[in-house]
């Protein structure tokens, strides 16, 4: 671990901090089913990183995937719902936003292959593990959260002398303790198991990465993004407005998961040696 440069588990921390930060400010103004949707154009980004800067070269029906992806992407959030454009009622800005955000993310994952890449001619073939990457990638970009929170503070009109303060009623809120707990319901048991379902969530993706293979954790990760589209338009108790689907956010659903699985579509080891 010693003999590996820390300078992308920083790039790592910084890009995934980025990704976070502007996921979450982009994720505030947009309708819930809208989130999921956009941020599949992770895959996009990847691919484009990957090629550029791995140098990985794709099959074709990867490539179709991601353009029926991004064609998806464009269909269901330009569609909106029944009651109006679903994505349209906000600034353009914001799903661009969420578009950047995968953006970011893309390319910590790619920076991460290339660790693993590098890893296995400067540790004499000795498999690096997983865990030990996304801690410290973890670390870094805890680090560069709390760096940006004068940046977000300024974003939200919050001066930064008060940013003691809001961090304190956020603790507050977090705890569902002290006087000024509105709009804290469900605190703290659901912050929580959102916190004990990503946890196990990550694990189990790890643990199928580990069984089987990334495309078979793919494909089940897939699966989770029309669910959660589903999920986010009901009236839930802590999501109260719920969002009527239109015909056409479910074509364009389907159509970002068809593009999904054309994508993981296993290659033939011909394919494989070609391209690798």
């Amino acid at each position: 671990m010693l003999a590996l440069p820390k300078s992308r588990f920083v790039a790592v921390g910084m890009l995934e901090a980025l990704g976070v930060v502007t996921g979450m400010s982009a994720g505030a103004m947009l309708p819930g089913p809208a989130i999921p949707i956009l941020s599949q154009t992770f895959l996009v980004w990847q691919l484009a990183f990957s090629t550029v800067l791995l140098g990985r070269k794709y099959s074709l029906n990867q490539i179709i995937g991601c353009l029926l992806v991004a064609a998806g992407v464009v269909i269901a959030v330009t569609s909106g719902s029944k009651s109006g454009q679903m994505a349209l009622d906000v600034d353009f800005i914001w799903p661009a936003v969420m578009i950047v955000s995968s953006a970011f993310q893309a390319g910590a994952s790619i920076i991460k292959e290339s660790v693993f890449i590098d890893a296995a001619s400067r540790l004499k073939k000795k498999s690096l593990d997983i865990f030990v990457v996304n801690s410290f990638g973890s670390g870094f970009q805890a680090l560069f959260v709390l760096l940006f929170l004068p940046l977000l503070s300024n974003l939200k009109g919050i001066p930064f002398a008060q940013l003691p303060l809001y961090l304190k009623n956020g603790a507050g809120c977090f705890l569902n303790i002290g006087d000024n707990t509105t709009g804290c319901d469900g605190a703290p048991w659901l912050p929580l198991l959102y916190i004990a379902t990503n946890i196990i969530f990550n694990i189990s993706a790890l643990n199928l990465v580990k069984i089987s293979s990334a495309v078979v954790a793919s494909l089940a990760i897939m699966l989770s993004v029309p669910l959660s589209i589903y999920i986010l338009s009901l009236p839930l108790p802590y999501l109260p407005e719920g969002t009527s689907l239109s015909p056409f956010f479910v074509v364009g659903s389907a159509i970002l998961v068809l593009g999904l699985a054309l994508y993981n579509l296993p290659r033939s080891p011909r394919q494989t040696s070609k391209n690798s």
